[in-house]
């Protein structure tokens, strides 16, 4: 995208520093006072500076230069706004002339927001006393914070907030003496403030960053803290998990991951971790999962926090893959940062897949790899084969266009490309470029070319020459095979889950890896690839031949009718990341209509015996959307439940209810999965006995419900127990203490049968003040897959969209992410149709890519129904199902 296409602020102006000073907090108005100085390089003479704001009010302004530093400074003579570009424009009485060390000093005000974007407030409620000076009101406690990425530092103080302007930091804040105090840097020193019983903390200066990586934090805080290993400047580092007071111990689990990663890649990116310490700040509202601002980084509670006696096991898992992850980006993002947002991709897919590498390091047996495949691959396939899909890199104009492509394409297809670069080039020689790419750009920004460049010197490879299509191209191909003695030919065209494939849609040829494996017994394959639409491969013994080994490669495969039939014989001989793609691309090709349900169906029968997790969360997750999508019909809805009540039967009978010490994580999650499939799929005895621990844990016997059977035993109550059942686990939401209590309760409450308690839901939702606005969307999630509540969960959101869009689009991802998880379940073209109307009078910006998405998702799904549903109730009648 050339750079005249985007939004830019002038360059006749540049940062090199800020000083920033927030005083006078007030915590009854929720405002503050601040002064910025900043030291500006005036390229070229001018009388007025633009810059980034939004939500705040320069109160005054004045600029001294080099040639008139004995001089009155130059003052302001008007400031304007223009609010929908985010900027304000300060001019001058005369001309600002060229100079190297201006100093521009702006006096403002802003608001401690409740919008989760800028510095604002969360709400929390103590779990012990808290300090006397914690603002609070009848119900919460408040801590504050930052979040700036992408373009919200303008809503904290007057700045230059865009990637490429990068600047040292010196940062201060008056706040309550009771208070802890947190920024990028470790703390200076602290003075008196100048109110009673307050005091100034003042930070050591920050290197060169931009601004959507500065950042701040205030409250009662307490923490655990351990060091790193290896020694950095001749000390170990000190690394520490910050949370409200009484939860520091909650933090323990992500500390001990934390000081491990810092070292594993300062080792593999072959460079030491540039900042004198590493903080980790568990926040109480927070819009995503984590923000990895450097060297204070922060956190969801559900992403940082584990309770060892209290949580479910499955959050261990997570928290260990966020901390990488963010950890990554101190290196990836922080020292070197894309260039502009349409490079975003360079920080989220690369932190994402060296976020999985790292917890593969310290936890090799939970084969998170497989857990990439099934959870991060299989999902940005999908979403990658709409037609309204976006390349990897994408054209960024504004900053609300920025939010909108924080999706799956950046974080899972970007980070798929890189697995598949990394699986192809070895990754010694991958990690030996990246280090090559950090060294070149350190403090400075990049491209995707710098990338590809440094990888192509350590690999002596042309790694743009067949790397480009895969970022700058949209969609991926699907490669057909057809079968002759010995050997296989391979077309390659592009993948549309309509199945439509125009010529138009179908003009890339990508490279692709083929990773032919010929022996299921051998972990070798051919490291072959196709460069040109069609190609013969020879010597293939037709006994048993897969492509795409271990799934690495970003592409689906559709083999002849009998090869798929095959290797459903076969599984007993491919690993699990070789399952999960065969039953991925059978699944989709069903949709898209280049395969069949029936065969779908027919593939999955053997799995019964099947004991891996990660092979069952693909398995469910398919078979899941199949259910979805064809709910609308009864005979076909109850067939398959005695399908899937067939299917799990052998494997949950099998596991039953009882943890043994010596099982390991996977086992601990497939018995969870298992149990809730078996439930809601109508297993007698599975619902009698989880609707008995229910009933002792309501009543009183905390001890019922084992920490990671909680979510399985909740979504069985529910879905069985009517209102009773739902008022129970409402209630449990309202007053539990445990870090992933809230999250497990509203996803259990989604589970309700009935339009009266789908109503009631919603409302509790929106309108009760008690559901977090970053938690709203966990509801909606399970409303929408709910095929008994997802209509009624449209028909309300229509009805009271004022209120929705008023109260979620204070930050706009969070109103994105709750449109799409809303409506992308639906597989009706009247519906579609519904949606198209309903939003085309309305001014969309903010979501408007969200709604493309759900028109090709739901109309795909319409098709899907009408092409294949005569053919399901078919065979699901001729294999005893119906």
């Amino acid at each position: 995208m050339a750079a005249t296409d985007r939004d830019t602020l002038p360059s006749s102006v540049v940062p090199c520093h800020y000083e920033l000073s927030l005083y006078d907090l007030d915590f009854k108005s929720w405002s503050y006072q601040g002064t910025v100085k900043i030291t500006l390089n005036v390229k070229e003479s001018t009388r007025e500076i633009v810059l980034n704001t939004i939500h705040l009010k320069i109160k005054e302004a004045e600029i001294k230069t080099d040639s008139n530093k004995h001089e009155e400074a130059l003052k302001t003579t008007d400031v304007s706004y223009l609010a929908e570009r985010h900027r304000a424009t300060l001019k001058f009485g005369s001309t600002v002339p060229v100079a190297k060390n201006a100093v521009l000093t702006i006096k403002f005000s802003g608001t401690l927001n409740n919008d989760m974007a800028g510095f604002y407030r969360s709400k929390y409620k103590p779990i012990v006393p808290a300090s006397k000076s914690v603002p609070h009101d009848d119900e919460f406690h408040y801590m504050f914070s930052t979040q700036f990425e992408s373009c919200d530092a303008r809503r904290a103080f007057p700045c230059f907030d865009e990637p490429s302007l990068k600047a040292t930091f010196a940062f201060e804040i008056e706040i309550p003496e009771d208070q802890t105090a947190l920024s990028n840097m470790p703390e200076k020193e602290t003075r008196k403030g100048s109110k009673d019983a307050t005091k100034v903390v003042v930070f050591e200066q920050a290197p060169k960053m931009s601004t959507y990586l500065y950042a701040w934090a205030f409250g009662d805080f307490e923490y655990v803290e351990d060091f790193t290993r290896r020694k950095y400047n001749g000390k170990a580092l000190p690394v520490r998990v910050y949370t409200t007071r009484g939860l520091k111990d909650q933090g323990r689990f992500a500390l001990k991951n934390a000081y491990q990663i810092v070292d594993l890649f300062s080792e593999v990116f072959k460079i030491d971790y540039p900042l004198p310490k590493a903080d980790l700040l568990a926040v109480h509202e927070f819009s995503h999962g984590a923000m990895e601002n450097w060297g204070l980084v922060t956190y969801r509670t559900t992403a940082v926090l584990f309770d060892e006696k209290n949580s479910d096991a499955k959050y261990k898992n997570r928290v260990a893959y966020v901390v990488a992850h963010e950890l990554a980006h101190q290196w990836f993002g922080n020292l070197v940062t894309m260039e502009w947002w349409n490079h975003l991709w360079l920080n989220e897919g690369f932190a994402t897949w060296v976020g999985w590498y790292a917890v593969d390091r310290l936890y090799p047996e939970w084969n998170v790899f497989g857990q990439f495949v099934t959870e991060g691959g299989q999902q940005a396939l999908t979403l990658d084969s709409i037609r309204g899909s976006h390349p990897i890199e994408v054209p960024v104009r504004d900053a609300l266009e920025v939010d909108q492509i924080f999706d799956a394409i950046s974080y899972l297809k970007g980070s798929s490309v890189i697995r598949m670069l990394s699986s192809y080039l070895g990754t010694k020689i991958f990690f030996n470029g990246v280090a090559d790419y950090l060294k070149a750009h350190a403090y400075g920004n990049a491209l995707t070319e710098d990338l590809w460049s440094a990888l192509s010197k350590a690999s002596g490879k042309d790694v743009n020459a067949f790397a480009n299509n895969w970022i700058t191209k949209i969609g991926y191909p699907i490669l057909t095979v057809a079968e002759e003695p010995d050997q296989i030919s391979i077309r390659q065209t592009r993948f549309l889950s309509t199945g439509d494939v125009k010529a138009e849609d179908d003009e890339t040829t990508w490279w692709i890896p083929l990773n032919l494996k010929t022996s299921a017994k051998s972990t070798e394959f051919s490291t072959a690839t196709l460069t040109t639409k069609e190609d013969t491969i020879r010597n293939v013994p037709m006994e048993f031949y897969k492509l795409n080994a271990d799934t690495t490669g970003f592409y689906r495969t559709n083999y002849p009718p009998a090869r798929l039939a095959k290797l459903g014989t076969q599984i007993d001989q491919l690993t699990v990341e070789d399952k999960i793609g065969l039953i991925g691309d059978a699944s989709a090709l069903a949709v898209s209509g280049e395969g069949t349900t029936p065969a779908v169906l027919a593939f999955l029968e053997p799995f019964q015996a099947e004991r891996n997790y990660l092979v069952w969360s693909q398995l469910l997750t398919s078979l899941g959307n199949i259910r979805s999508i064809f709910s609308s019909s009864a005979s076909i809805s109850a067939a398959l439940k005695t399908y899937t009540l067939k299917l799990v039967t052998p494997a949950v009978e099998a596991l039953g209810w009882d943890f043994t010490e010596s099982e390991d994580f996977l086992t601990v999650q497939l018995r969870a999965q298992l149990i809730l499939a078996a439930g809601l799929a109508g297993h007698e005895s599975i619902i009698k006995e989880a609707q008995k621990q229910f009933a002792a844990y309501t009543a009183g016997d905390k001890q019922a419900i084992h920490p990671n059977l909680r979510s399985a035993v909740y979504r069985i109550a529910v879905t069985y127990g009517g209102k009773e059942a739902y008022e129970a686990v409402k209630h449990d939401f309202l007053t539990t203490t445990t870090v992933d209590g809230k999250e497990t309760a509203l996803h259990a409450l989604g589970r309700v049968q009935t339009t009266e308690l789908a109503t009631e839901y919603f409302n509790f939702l929106l309108h009760s003040g008690s559901v977090a606005i970053q938690d709203v969307h966990s509801g909606a999630i399970a409303l929408a897959a709910n095929s008994k509540t997802r209509d009624t969960l449209w028909q309300l959101i229509k009805k009271d969209w004022s209120t929705v869009k008023e109260k979620l689009f204070g930050n706009p991802v969070v109103l994105d992410r709750f449109v799409r998880v809303s409506l992308n379940k639906f597989a009706s073209t009247e519906v579609a149709d519904d949606i198209r109307d309903f939003f085309k009078d309305k001014d969309n910006k903010g979501y408007d890519r969200s709604l493309g998405i759900v028109q090709d998702t739901v109309r795909g799904h319409a098709d899907y129904v009408k092409r294949d549903q005569a053919l399901i109730e078919e065979w699901l009648s001729a294999h005893g199902y119906a």
